[in-house]
């Protein structure tokens, strides 16, 4: 039998509308679902289920009365460690923030509870978000793969993936600098979606001119990524990115016909490291997919510098974000702490210089690639799901890394571009992890990225080559 955490979001909240299910049911269930498996996998952190109980009691009252309900009504979601939220203690994975309980909640969350999501907890993330492939800090520990508890589940998100694949909750907000949206998603055979930068406003961004930090909506399907950014789509003077949109926009998902579509697919843009296995079974997805489309070509964008940019750019944003505690506290901080604050010390004004200026020359390069395309599908990571104790890949193929990111230069590459990308699943790669794709979209067009997510999700469901994986939750159980 089905339980209430296991349904799709948009069927729990259609259920709750047409009064089949009570938020009280639903809080419950996955309450049950996260004291049956968190307890081996260590996704969830920090709870709050009194006051989510409260909240359930109240809205099953409005239910029963007709109230009109808002879009999340009655559905529990996670809230990544990083972001502040009101009497639930945030601790950001760094012991100097261990007993910290913020007074107020940052804009996000707050958005969510006024559409009626209930957080249920937060959801684990590497110090300060530093850590792309493994989840794991100093407070909190590791977080372990649900499909193989001796794997990393990847990050920043990974708590939230986690949390996601097993049916702890419906929906979880995440965050996304290098891929921190798209490597957890496909490690975890969910959906996710990196929006176009400035889409969802943020008050916590330091560094407000940058295409690199993003919120953004991770689920189980596109559909459930696409009811979430919904809700969190908007124009707020707090981020210096905002732009005026309509929300009419974002309220239909738009049905895509891939017959129409033209595509281009990338194994690794011509340059980014990519894992041989990883190569082979993007080849041999592709090759059970590419038929449906208009057209589907290999063409390699113009990222070749996209590794550079990017490292000599985030280590500018460490040092906005980070000098002063390095300063003061350096005993204290993790390694990718550590060695990002040093990395951006020791870069020169002049390397600073090119790599804005090379920024700006990757981007208009891509707009010009994306003229005669709908959109790009490339593997939705380079490596398959390391040991859960490994922090950092420091080789491909037997080739060194130039530094932590450079493993992940296939998401980081995008994230300069400032295009929404989709991490959808997509099977099993050649280890028997999840394998995912990333679809990236034209800027601005989150809503038809989702679309071709949902398009393909749908023509994947019935190929057992393809489908989304399932993890098996009883080896789970502690």
């Amino acid at each position: 039998m089905t339980e209430p955490c296991d349904l799709t979001a948009v069927e729990m909240r259609r259920l709750i509308g047409r009064k089949r299910l009570s938020p009280i049911e639903l809080v419950e269930s996955c309450i049950a679902r996260i004291e049956m498996v968190n307890p081996v996998l260590n996704a969830v952190v920090a709870t709050c289920y009194d006051r989510a109980r409260e909240e359930a009691r109240a809205m099953t009252e409005r239910l029963v009365k007709g109230d009109e309900l808002p879009p999340l009504f009655g559905l529990p979601v996670g809230i990544k460690d990083l972001n502040d939220t009101e009497g639930l203690r945030t601790t950001y994975g760094s012991p100097l923030y261990k007993d910290h309980v913020p007074n107020r909640d940052e804009r996000l969350v707050r958005v969510l509870r006024e559409a009626g999501a209930i957080v249920l907890a937060k959801t684990n993330t590497p110090e300060f978000g530093a850590g792309g492939n493994t989840t794991t800090n100093e407070v909190y520990g590791y977080t372990r793969n649900p499909f193989d508890v001796a794997r990393a589940c990847g990050g920043s998100s990974g708590g939230a993936a986690v949390a996601l694949a097993t049916g702890m909750m419906p929906l979880a907000q995440g965050s996304d600098s290098g891929g921190s949206l798209r490597k957890p998603a496909t490690f975890c055979g969910i959906t996710a979606l990196r929006p176009t930068a400035g889409l969802v406003p943020s008050d916590k961004r330091a560094v407000g001119l940058t295409t690199s930090s993003v919120q953004g909506p991770m689920a189980r399907d596109a559909a459930d990524t696409a009811l979430f950014l919904q809700t969190i789509v908007g124009s707020d003077g707090c981020d210096p990115l905002s732009y005026n949109i309509d929300r009419d926009d974002y309220r239909v998902l738009p049905e895509v016909d891939l017959s129409r579509l033209r595509v281009a697919v990338s194994v690794d843009f011509g340059s980014a490291p990519v894992d041989d296995g990883i190569r082979k079974t993007f080849e041999d997805r592709l090759a059970q997919f590419r038929g449906v489309f208009a057209s589907c070509e290999e063409r390699q964008p113009d990222l070749e510098t996209a590794n550079d940019v990017f490292w000599i750019l985030r280590g500018v944003l460490f040092l906005a974000n980070h000098l002063e505690r390095y300063e003061k506290h350096r005993d204290q901080l993790g390694p990718n702490i550590v060695s990002n604050v040093e990395a951006g010390l020791a870069m020169t004004a002049e390397e600073i210089g090119w790599a804005y200026g090379e920024h700006t020359r990757l981007y208009r390069a891509f707009q010009e690639y994306f003229q005669d395309i709908d959109v790009l599908i490339t593997p939705g990571q380079a490596v398959t799901p390391t040991a859960v104790e490994q922090r950092n890949v420091t080789e491909i193929n037997g080739m060194p890394m130039k530094n932590y990111l450079h493993a992940s230069t296939i998401t980081s590459a995008i994230t300069l571009t400032g295009h929404p990308a989709a991490a959808i699943p997509c099977g099993y790669d050649h280890t028997g992890a999840p394998f995912g794709l990333q679809v990236c979209g034209p800027k601005n067009g989150d809503m038809f990225t989702l679309g071709v997510a949902r398009a393909l999700e749908r023509y994947f469901a019935d190929k057992p080559d393809l489908a989304r994986p399932i993890p098996d939750l009883e080896p789970l159980k502690p």
